[in-house]
Protein backbone atom coordinates (compact mmCIF):
# COMPACT_ATOMS: atom_id res chain seq x y z
CA UNK A 1 0.00 0.00 0.00
CA UNK A 2 1.19 3.53 -0.77
CA UNK A 3 2.45 4.93 2.56
CA UNK A 4 0.90 8.31 1.76
CA UNK A 5 -2.58 6.89 1.84
CA UNK A 6 -4.57 6.66 5.06
CA UNK A 7 -6.76 3.60 5.28
CA UNK A 8 -9.43 3.03 7.91
CA UNK A 9 -9.54 -0.47 9.38
CA UNK A 10 -7.73 -3.60 8.32
CA UNK A 11 -7.47 -4.62 4.69
CA UNK A 12 -10.65 -6.25 3.52
CA UNK A 13 -10.77 -9.76 2.23
CA UNK A 14 -9.83 -9.68 -1.45
CA UNK A 15 -12.72 -11.92 -2.47
CA UNK A 16 -15.31 -9.76 -0.73
CA UNK A 17 -13.75 -6.60 -2.15
CA UNK A 18 -13.74 -8.08 -5.66
CA UNK A 19 -17.42 -9.00 -5.32
CA UNK A 20 -18.34 -5.45 -4.30
CA UNK A 21 -16.29 -3.86 -7.09
CA UNK A 22 -17.53 -6.31 -9.72
CA UNK A 23 -21.18 -5.65 -8.88
CA UNK A 24 -20.46 -1.89 -9.06
CA UNK A 25 -18.89 -2.26 -12.53
CA UNK A 26 -21.73 -4.50 -13.71
CA UNK A 27 -24.29 -1.93 -12.54
CA UNK A 28 -22.55 0.72 -14.63
CA UNK A 29 -22.14 -1.50 -17.68
CA UNK A 30 -25.83 -2.45 -17.70
CA UNK A 31 -26.66 1.24 -18.20
CA UNK A 32 -24.53 1.20 -21.34
CA UNK A 33 -25.13 -2.21 -22.94
CA UNK A 34 -28.41 -3.63 -21.66
CA UNK A 35 -30.39 -0.84 -23.33
CA UNK A 36 -28.90 -1.22 -26.83
CA UNK A 37 -31.57 -3.68 -28.08
CA UNK A 38 -34.36 -1.85 -26.22
CA UNK A 39 -34.31 1.49 -28.07
CA UNK A 40 -37.06 0.60 -30.56
CA UNK A 41 -39.34 -0.58 -27.75
CA UNK A 42 -38.65 2.60 -25.78
CA UNK A 43 -39.59 4.75 -28.77
CA UNK A 44 -42.86 2.89 -29.24
CA UNK A 45 -43.91 2.91 -25.58
CA UNK A 46 -43.01 6.59 -25.09
CA UNK A 47 -44.78 7.60 -28.34
CA UNK A 48 -41.66 9.11 -29.91
CA UNK A 49 -39.17 8.22 -32.64
CA UNK A 50 -35.87 6.34 -32.72
CA UNK A 51 -33.81 9.51 -33.10
CA UNK A 52 -35.26 11.01 -29.91
CA UNK A 53 -34.58 7.83 -27.95
CA UNK A 54 -31.08 7.64 -29.42
CA UNK A 55 -30.40 11.05 -27.87
CA UNK A 56 -31.04 9.51 -24.44
CA UNK A 57 -27.99 7.28 -25.05
CA UNK A 58 -26.01 10.35 -26.09
CA UNK A 59 -27.12 12.12 -22.90
CA UNK A 60 -25.89 9.21 -20.77
CA UNK A 61 -22.47 8.91 -22.42
CA UNK A 62 -21.94 12.68 -22.45
CA UNK A 63 -22.73 12.93 -18.73
CA UNK A 64 -20.50 9.89 -18.06
CA UNK A 65 -17.58 11.54 -19.86
CA UNK A 66 -17.97 14.81 -17.96
CA UNK A 67 -18.29 13.25 -14.50
CA UNK A 68 -15.25 11.07 -15.24
CA UNK A 69 -13.06 14.16 -15.49
CA UNK A 70 -13.22 15.12 -11.82
CA UNK A 71 -14.91 12.50 -9.61
CA UNK A 72 -11.76 10.32 -9.34
CA UNK A 73 -9.83 13.37 -8.09
CA UNK A 74 -12.66 14.24 -5.67
CA UNK A 75 -12.48 10.67 -4.34
CA UNK A 76 -8.78 11.16 -3.52
CA UNK A 77 -9.79 14.07 -1.30
CA UNK A 78 -13.17 13.08 0.15
CA UNK A 79 -12.65 9.30 0.26
CA UNK A 80 -12.95 6.69 -2.47
CA UNK A 81 -15.53 4.49 -0.76
CA UNK A 82 -17.63 7.54 0.13
CA UNK A 83 -17.61 8.97 -3.40
CA UNK A 84 -18.22 5.59 -5.09
CA UNK A 85 -21.11 4.85 -2.72
CA UNK A 86 -22.74 8.20 -3.48
CA UNK A 87 -22.16 7.71 -7.21
CA UNK A 88 -23.94 4.36 -7.13
CA UNK A 89 -26.75 5.69 -4.94
CA UNK A 90 -27.40 8.65 -7.27
CA UNK A 91 -27.20 6.30 -10.28
CA UNK A 92 -29.90 4.17 -8.64
CA UNK A 93 -32.10 7.25 -8.29
CA UNK A 94 -31.54 8.09 -11.96
CA UNK A 95 -32.52 4.55 -12.96
CA UNK A 96 -35.73 4.86 -10.94
CA UNK A 97 -36.51 8.13 -12.71
CA UNK A 98 -35.98 6.44 -16.09
CA UNK A 99 -38.13 3.44 -15.08
CA UNK A 100 -41.01 5.73 -14.12
CA UNK A 101 -40.54 8.20 -17.00
CA UNK A 102 -43.92 9.18 -18.49
CA UNK A 103 -42.29 10.86 -21.50
CA UNK A 104 -39.00 11.26 -23.33
CA UNK A 105 -38.02 14.44 -21.42
CA UNK A 106 -38.09 12.68 -18.06
CA UNK A 107 -36.16 9.80 -19.62
CA UNK A 108 -33.42 12.27 -20.62
CA UNK A 109 -33.27 13.54 -17.03
CA UNK A 110 -32.95 9.99 -15.70
CA UNK A 111 -30.20 9.11 -18.14
CA UNK A 112 -28.20 12.24 -17.29
CA UNK A 113 -28.46 11.40 -13.58
CA UNK A 114 -27.28 7.86 -14.36
CA UNK A 115 -24.24 9.38 -16.08
CA UNK A 116 -22.67 10.13 -12.70
CA UNK A 117 -21.57 6.47 -12.81
CA UNK A 118 -19.13 7.27 -15.65
CA UNK A 119 -15.87 6.79 -13.66
CA UNK A 120 -16.98 3.65 -11.78
CA UNK A 121 -14.41 1.40 -13.47
CA UNK A 122 -11.31 3.61 -12.92
CA UNK A 123 -12.42 4.31 -9.35
CA UNK A 124 -12.75 0.58 -8.68
CA UNK A 125 -9.28 -0.01 -10.15
CA UNK A 126 -7.84 2.72 -7.91
CA UNK A 127 -9.39 1.09 -4.83
CA UNK A 128 -8.08 -2.30 -5.93
CA UNK A 129 -4.58 -0.90 -6.49
CA UNK A 130 -4.63 0.49 -2.96
CA UNK A 131 -5.36 -2.97 -1.51
CA UNK A 132 -3.26 -5.23 -3.77
CA UNK A 133 0.41 -4.34 -4.25
CA UNK A 134 1.68 -7.63 -5.76
CA UNK A 135 1.90 -6.91 -9.54
CA UNK A 136 0.70 -10.26 -10.90
CA UNK A 137 -2.23 -10.52 -8.50
CA UNK A 138 -3.26 -6.95 -9.19
CA UNK A 139 -2.98 -7.55 -12.95
CA UNK A 140 -5.31 -10.54 -12.75
CA UNK A 141 -7.88 -8.71 -10.63
CA UNK A 142 -7.60 -5.67 -12.90
CA UNK A 143 -8.32 -7.87 -15.93
CA UNK A 144 -11.43 -9.35 -14.30
CA UNK A 145 -12.82 -5.93 -13.33
CA UNK A 146 -12.02 -4.21 -16.63
CA UNK A 147 -13.36 -7.09 -18.75
CA UNK A 148 -16.83 -6.15 -17.48
CA UNK A 149 -16.39 -2.83 -19.29
CA UNK A 150 -16.67 -4.65 -22.62
CA UNK A 151 -20.06 -6.19 -21.77
CA UNK A 152 -21.33 -8.91 -19.47
CA UNK A 153 -20.33 -11.69 -21.87
CA UNK A 154 -23.12 -10.55 -24.21
CA UNK A 155 -25.77 -11.75 -21.77
CA UNK A 156 -26.69 -8.16 -20.87
CA UNK A 157 -27.83 -7.28 -24.40
CA UNK A 158 -29.74 -10.56 -24.80
CA UNK A 159 -31.43 -10.14 -21.42
CA UNK A 160 -32.35 -6.54 -22.26
CA UNK A 161 -33.98 -7.64 -25.51
CA UNK A 162 -35.91 -10.46 -23.79
CA UNK A 163 -37.21 -8.25 -20.98
CA UNK A 164 -38.25 -5.47 -23.36
CA UNK A 165 -40.04 -7.88 -25.70
CA UNK A 166 -41.98 -9.59 -22.91
CA UNK A 167 -42.42 -6.95 -20.19
CA UNK A 168 -41.69 -3.57 -21.80
CA UNK A 169 -38.67 -1.28 -21.57
CA UNK A 170 -39.40 -0.28 -17.96
CA UNK A 171 -38.60 -3.82 -16.81
CA UNK A 172 -35.02 -3.32 -18.02
CA UNK A 173 -34.62 -0.22 -15.86
CA UNK A 174 -36.14 -2.02 -12.87
CA UNK A 175 -33.58 -4.81 -13.33
CA UNK A 176 -30.75 -2.24 -13.42
CA UNK A 177 -32.21 -0.56 -10.32
CA UNK A 178 -31.95 -3.79 -8.33
CA UNK A 179 -28.33 -4.35 -9.37
CA UNK A 180 -27.42 -0.71 -8.68
CA UNK A 181 -29.00 -0.85 -5.21
CA UNK A 182 -27.06 -4.05 -4.40
CA UNK A 183 -23.84 -2.44 -5.65
CA UNK A 184 -24.41 0.58 -3.40
CA UNK A 185 -24.95 -1.68 -0.39
CA UNK A 186 -21.94 -3.90 -1.13
CA UNK A 187 -19.53 -0.99 -1.62
CA UNK A 188 -20.75 0.82 1.49
CA UNK A 189 -20.41 -2.36 3.58
CA UNK A 190 -17.29 -4.08 2.25
CA UNK A 191 -15.04 -1.58 0.44
CA UNK A 192 -12.22 -0.01 2.52
CA UNK A 193 -11.85 3.74 2.72
CA UNK A 194 -8.77 5.61 1.46
CA UNK A 195 -7.98 9.32 1.12
CA UNK A 196 -4.56 9.77 -0.52
CA UNK A 197 -5.08 13.55 -0.87
CA UNK A 198 -6.90 14.22 2.40
CA UNK A 199 -6.77 17.90 3.35
CA UNK A 200 -6.33 19.11 -0.25
CA UNK A 201 -8.78 21.72 -1.55
CA UNK A 202 -10.79 20.70 -4.61
CA UNK A 203 -10.13 22.91 -7.64
CA UNK A 204 -13.75 23.57 -8.65
CA UNK A 205 -12.89 26.43 -11.03
CA UNK A 206 -10.52 24.12 -12.90
CA UNK A 207 -13.25 21.45 -12.93
CA UNK A 208 -15.75 23.90 -14.46
CA UNK A 209 -13.34 25.03 -17.20
CA UNK A 210 -12.33 21.47 -18.12
CA UNK A 211 -15.91 20.14 -18.08
CA UNK A 212 -17.09 23.00 -20.30
CA UNK A 213 -14.19 22.33 -22.70
CA UNK A 214 -15.07 18.66 -23.13
CA UNK A 215 -18.80 19.41 -23.20
CA UNK A 216 -18.29 21.76 -26.17
CA UNK A 217 -16.27 19.10 -27.99
CA UNK A 218 -18.83 16.35 -27.37
CA UNK A 219 -21.76 18.52 -28.47
CA UNK A 220 -19.80 19.50 -31.59
CA UNK A 221 -19.19 15.80 -32.33
CA UNK A 222 -22.85 14.94 -31.97
CA UNK A 223 -23.84 17.79 -34.28
CA UNK A 224 -21.16 16.89 -36.86
CA UNK A 225 -22.48 13.31 -36.91
CA UNK A 226 -25.64 14.62 -38.62
CA UNK A 227 -23.55 15.21 -41.78
CA UNK A 228 -25.54 17.23 -44.34
CA UNK A 229 -28.16 18.11 -41.74
CA UNK A 230 -25.54 19.46 -39.32
CA UNK A 231 -25.23 23.15 -38.47
CA UNK A 232 -21.55 23.55 -39.30
CA UNK A 233 -21.39 27.15 -38.07
CA UNK A 234 -22.53 25.85 -34.69
CA UNK A 235 -19.92 23.06 -34.84
CA UNK A 236 -17.09 25.51 -35.62
CA UNK A 237 -18.27 27.88 -32.88
CA UNK A 238 -18.23 25.04 -30.34
CA UNK A 239 -14.72 23.94 -31.36
CA UNK A 240 -13.44 27.52 -31.04
CA UNK A 241 -15.15 27.83 -27.64
CA UNK A 242 -13.52 24.58 -26.52
CA UNK A 243 -10.08 25.87 -27.57
CA UNK A 244 -10.57 29.15 -25.69
CA UNK A 245 -11.84 27.36 -22.58
CA UNK A 246 -8.93 24.93 -22.63
CA UNK A 247 -6.39 27.74 -22.87
CA UNK A 248 -8.13 29.41 -19.94
CA UNK A 249 -8.02 26.11 -18.04
CA UNK A 250 -4.26 25.74 -18.55
CA UNK A 251 -3.58 29.32 -17.48
CA UNK A 252 -5.70 28.98 -14.35
CA UNK A 253 -4.04 25.67 -13.42
CA UNK A 254 -0.64 27.39 -13.66
CA UNK A 255 -1.73 29.92 -11.03
CA UNK A 256 -3.74 27.63 -8.77
CA UNK A 257 -2.00 26.45 -5.57
CA UNK A 258 -3.82 23.08 -5.53
CA UNK A 259 -4.80 22.50 -9.18
CA UNK A 260 -7.00 19.76 -10.57
CA UNK A 261 -4.24 19.03 -13.08
CA UNK A 262 -0.72 20.43 -12.96
CA UNK A 263 0.62 21.61 -16.31
CA UNK A 264 3.80 19.70 -15.48
CA UNK A 265 1.86 16.43 -15.43
CA UNK A 266 0.06 17.33 -18.66
CA UNK A 267 3.44 17.69 -20.40
CA UNK A 268 4.61 14.24 -19.36
CA UNK A 269 4.49 11.44 -21.93
CA UNK A 270 2.80 9.29 -19.32
CA UNK A 271 -0.17 11.67 -19.65
CA UNK A 272 -0.53 12.93 -23.20
CA UNK A 273 0.80 9.82 -24.96
CA UNK A 274 -1.57 7.55 -23.00
CA UNK A 275 -4.59 9.81 -23.53
CA UNK A 276 -3.84 10.16 -27.25
CA UNK A 277 -3.43 6.39 -27.62
CA UNK A 278 -6.73 5.80 -25.83
CA UNK A 279 -8.62 8.28 -28.02
CA UNK A 280 -7.10 6.89 -31.23
CA UNK A 281 -7.75 3.27 -30.23
CA UNK A 282 -11.42 3.97 -29.53
CA UNK A 283 -11.72 5.99 -32.75
CA UNK A 284 -10.31 3.15 -34.83
CA UNK A 285 -12.01 0.14 -33.25
CA UNK A 286 -15.22 1.10 -31.46
CA UNK A 287 -17.49 2.10 -34.35
CA UNK A 288 -15.85 -0.46 -36.65
CA UNK A 289 -17.30 -3.28 -34.55
CA UNK A 290 -20.38 -1.70 -32.98
CA UNK A 291 -21.28 0.40 -36.01
CA UNK A 292 -19.93 -0.77 -39.38
CA UNK A 293 -19.82 -4.52 -38.78
CA UNK A 294 -23.26 -4.61 -37.15
CA UNK A 295 -24.72 -2.44 -39.92
CA UNK A 296 -23.08 -4.46 -42.72
CA UNK A 297 -24.38 -7.76 -41.32
CA UNK A 298 -27.95 -6.39 -41.36
CA UNK A 299 -27.69 -4.61 -44.72
CA UNK A 300 -29.87 -6.54 -47.22
CA UNK A 301 -28.10 -5.09 -50.27
CA UNK A 302 -24.40 -5.03 -49.48
CA UNK A 303 -24.31 -7.34 -46.47
CA UNK A 304 -25.95 -10.52 -45.25
CA UNK A 305 -29.47 -9.24 -44.44
CA UNK A 306 -29.41 -10.58 -40.88
CA UNK A 307 -31.93 -9.54 -38.24
CA UNK A 308 -30.87 -7.42 -35.28
CA UNK A 309 -31.20 -10.36 -32.88
CA UNK A 310 -29.20 -12.67 -35.15
CA UNK A 311 -26.48 -10.02 -35.50
CA UNK A 312 -26.20 -9.69 -31.72
CA UNK A 313 -26.07 -13.45 -31.24
CA UNK A 314 -23.64 -14.23 -34.08
CA UNK A 315 -21.31 -11.23 -33.88
CA UNK A 316 -21.63 -8.99 -30.82
CA UNK A 317 -22.10 -11.70 -28.20
CA UNK A 318 -19.00 -13.75 -29.21
CA UNK A 319 -17.01 -10.49 -29.31
CA UNK A 320 -18.04 -9.72 -25.72
CA UNK A 321 -17.59 -13.31 -24.49
CA UNK A 322 -13.99 -13.66 -25.66
CA UNK A 323 -13.14 -10.24 -24.22
CA UNK A 324 -14.56 -11.38 -20.89
CA UNK A 325 -12.52 -14.60 -20.99
CA UNK A 326 -9.22 -13.14 -22.21
CA UNK A 327 -9.22 -10.06 -19.96
CA UNK A 328 -8.01 -11.72 -16.74
CA UNK A 329 -5.20 -13.51 -18.60
CA UNK A 330 -3.94 -10.35 -20.30
CA UNK A 331 -4.06 -8.56 -16.95
CA UNK A 332 -2.07 -11.38 -15.39
CA UNK A 333 0.54 -11.35 -18.16
CA UNK A 334 0.96 -7.56 -18.30
CA UNK A 335 3.34 -7.29 -15.27
CA UNK A 336 5.57 -10.04 -16.70
CA UNK A 337 5.32 -9.36 -20.43
CA UNK A 338 5.20 -5.59 -19.91
CA UNK A 339 2.13 -3.37 -20.04
CA UNK A 340 3.34 -1.58 -23.16
CA UNK A 341 4.23 -4.80 -24.99
CA UNK A 342 0.80 -6.26 -24.19
CA UNK A 343 -0.87 -3.06 -25.44
CA UNK A 344 1.04 -3.20 -28.73
CA UNK A 345 0.10 -6.84 -29.25
CA UNK A 346 -3.55 -5.87 -28.74
CA UNK A 347 -3.38 -2.89 -31.09
CA UNK A 348 -1.49 -4.71 -33.84
CA UNK A 349 -3.87 -7.67 -33.55
CA UNK A 350 -6.85 -5.30 -33.82
CA UNK A 351 -5.37 -3.78 -36.97
CA UNK A 352 -4.91 -7.25 -38.49
CA UNK A 353 -8.51 -8.16 -37.62
CA UNK A 354 -9.86 -4.99 -39.28
CA UNK A 355 -7.76 -5.66 -42.39
CA UNK A 356 -9.15 -9.19 -42.61
CA UNK A 357 -12.68 -7.81 -42.28
CA UNK A 358 -12.05 -5.45 -45.21
CA UNK A 359 -10.67 -8.04 -47.61
CA UNK A 360 -12.33 -11.31 -46.54
CA UNK A 361 -15.04 -10.73 -43.94
CA UNK A 362 -17.28 -8.68 -46.23
CA UNK A 363 -17.51 -11.67 -48.59
CA UNK A 364 -18.01 -14.44 -46.02
CA UNK A 365 -20.22 -14.40 -42.92
CA UNK A 366 -18.08 -17.13 -41.35
CA UNK A 367 -14.93 -15.06 -41.77
CA UNK A 368 -16.70 -11.93 -40.52
CA UNK A 369 -17.58 -13.82 -37.33
CA UNK A 370 -13.98 -15.06 -37.03
CA UNK A 371 -12.63 -11.52 -37.48
CA UNK A 372 -15.05 -10.16 -34.88
CA UNK A 373 -13.95 -12.82 -32.40
CA UNK A 374 -10.31 -11.96 -33.15
CA UNK A 375 -10.90 -8.27 -32.44
CA UNK A 376 -12.74 -9.34 -29.27
CA UNK A 377 -9.50 -11.00 -28.15
CA UNK A 378 -7.14 -8.24 -29.24
CA UNK A 379 -9.17 -5.14 -28.37
CA UNK A 380 -11.79 -6.09 -25.75
CA UNK A 381 -9.54 -8.70 -24.10
CA UNK A 382 -6.14 -7.00 -24.34
CA UNK A 383 -5.95 -3.36 -25.52
CA UNK A 384 -8.99 -2.16 -23.55
CA UNK A 385 -7.74 -3.89 -20.39
CA UNK A 386 -4.20 -2.53 -20.65
CA UNK A 387 -5.27 1.04 -21.49
CA UNK A 388 -7.43 1.11 -18.36
CA UNK A 389 -4.60 -0.40 -16.33
CA UNK A 390 -2.02 2.10 -17.58
CA UNK A 391 -4.25 4.93 -16.41
CA UNK A 392 -3.83 3.57 -12.88
CA UNK A 393 -0.17 2.51 -12.80
CA UNK A 394 1.13 5.64 -14.57
CA UNK A 395 -0.83 8.10 -12.45
CA UNK A 396 1.40 10.46 -10.39
CA UNK A 397 1.61 9.58 -6.65
CA UNK A 398 0.75 13.14 -5.62
CA UNK A 399 -2.48 13.13 -7.69
CA UNK A 400 -3.54 9.50 -8.19
CA UNK A 401 -7.06 10.27 -9.38
CA UNK A 402 -5.98 12.66 -12.13
CA UNK A 403 -4.90 10.27 -14.90
CA UNK A 404 -7.61 7.59 -14.41
CA UNK A 405 -10.28 10.28 -14.67
CA UNK A 406 -8.73 11.88 -17.76
CA UNK A 407 -8.29 8.45 -19.35
CA UNK A 408 -11.95 7.57 -18.72
CA UNK A 409 -12.89 10.82 -20.45
CA UNK A 410 -10.57 9.87 -23.34
CA UNK A 411 -12.45 6.56 -23.77
CA UNK A 412 -15.78 8.38 -24.07
CA UNK A 413 -14.35 11.07 -26.35
CA UNK A 414 -12.77 8.45 -28.64
CA UNK A 415 -16.06 6.53 -28.83
CA UNK A 416 -17.89 9.72 -29.81
CA UNK A 417 -15.31 10.55 -32.47
CA UNK A 418 -15.49 7.00 -33.79
CA UNK A 419 -19.26 7.18 -34.36
CA UNK A 420 -18.96 10.70 -35.78
CA UNK A 421 -16.27 9.77 -38.34
CA UNK A 422 -16.49 6.13 -39.48
CA UNK A 423 -20.24 5.87 -40.27
CA UNK A 424 -20.05 9.29 -41.97
CA UNK A 425 -17.26 8.03 -44.24
CA UNK A 426 -19.19 4.84 -44.92
CA UNK A 427 -22.24 6.80 -46.11
CA UNK A 428 -20.25 9.46 -48.01
CA UNK A 429 -18.19 6.79 -49.84
CA UNK A 430 -21.22 4.83 -51.03
CA UNK A 431 -22.13 5.85 -54.58
CA UNK A 432 -25.53 4.27 -54.19
CA UNK A 433 -26.03 5.37 -50.59
CA UNK A 434 -25.43 3.19 -47.55
CA UNK A 435 -26.04 0.03 -49.56
CA UNK A 436 -22.59 0.07 -51.18
CA UNK A 437 -19.88 -2.40 -50.14
CA UNK A 438 -17.26 0.22 -51.02
CA UNK A 439 -18.63 2.53 -48.34
CA UNK A 440 -18.11 -0.10 -45.65
CA UNK A 441 -14.63 -0.89 -46.95
CA UNK A 442 -13.65 2.78 -46.86
CA UNK A 443 -15.01 3.18 -43.34
CA UNK A 444 -13.05 0.14 -42.16
CA UNK A 445 -9.94 1.42 -43.96
CA UNK A 446 -10.07 4.67 -41.99
CA UNK A 447 -10.55 2.65 -38.80
CA UNK A 448 -7.50 0.56 -39.73
CA UNK A 449 -5.34 3.63 -40.38
CA UNK A 450 -6.35 5.23 -37.07
CA UNK A 451 -5.63 1.98 -35.20
CA UNK A 452 -2.16 1.80 -36.77
CA UNK A 453 -1.52 5.42 -35.71
CA UNK A 454 -2.55 4.41 -32.17
CA UNK A 455 -0.04 1.56 -32.39
CA UNK A 456 2.69 4.04 -33.36
CA UNK A 457 1.80 6.52 -30.60
CA UNK A 458 1.83 3.71 -28.02
CA UNK A 459 5.65 3.58 -28.33
CA UNK A 460 5.73 7.02 -26.68
CA UNK A 461 4.06 5.74 -23.49
CA UNK A 462 6.70 5.27 -20.77
CA UNK A 463 7.08 1.89 -19.12
CA UNK A 464 5.38 1.60 -15.68
CA UNK A 465 8.37 -0.05 -13.98
CA UNK A 466 6.83 -0.11 -10.49
CA UNK A 467 3.89 -2.20 -11.74
CA UNK A 468 5.98 -4.81 -13.57
CA UNK A 469 8.00 -7.80 -12.47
Amino acid sequence: MNPSESVSGAKSNTGILMLALLVACIAFQLNASMLSPVLVTMARELNTDDAAVGLSQTAFFTAAALFSLFLPRLSDIAGRRKVLTWMLAIMTVGTLVAALAPNITVLYIGRVIQGISGPVVPLCLMMLRNEITEPKKYGTMMGIITAVNGGIAGVDALAGGYLAANFGFRSVFWCITVVAALATLFVAKWAPESKPSAGTKMDWIGVALLVLTIACLLIALNEAGKLSAANWVFVIALVVAAAVLFIGFLRFENRCKQPLVTVYHMRQRSTWALLLTTVLTMMGVFATVNGLVASFAQNPTAGFGMSADATSLALLMPYAVVGWLVGPFSGRLAPTLGYNNALRIGLLGSAVAIALMMFIGIHSLTMLIVCTVLIGVTYAGIANIILNGLGIVLSPPDNPGFLPGMNAGAFHLGAGLSFAILPAIQVASSPAGSGSIQGYVDGMLVGLVITLIAFGVSFLIPRPKDAEV
